[in-house]
């Protein structure tokens, strides 16, 4: 009988030990997870700032452009250097 109780306060313990092992498992993958989709997040920003710093670059020079101050050549060389 005795021997009988000491087993189940153990196996108790243990499920209790697996249950807390579980939760810090899940909660690290979790982290893991929010992790990666901030980084993911941050460089989407940060190319969508270079591509709007693009767009604005062939912009000033189409303006450039359209005033005479820069001929054909050198409209499509400095256009070819910016998307480099």
């Amino acid at each position: 009988m005795l021997t009988n109780l000491i087993y189940l306060a153990v196996f108790v313990i243990l499920v209790f030990v697996l249950s807390i092992a579980v939760k810090a498992i899940t909660r690290g993958v979790e982290a893991k997870q929010i992790i990666k989709d901030e980084k993911n997040f941050d460089l989407d920003s940060e190319k969508s700032i270079q591509n709007t710093e693009v767009v604005n670059q062939i912009k000033e020079l189409k303006n450039l452009h359209e005033k005479g101050v820069l001929n054909d050549d050198e409209f499509e060389k400095a256009k070819e250097k910016i998307l480099k």
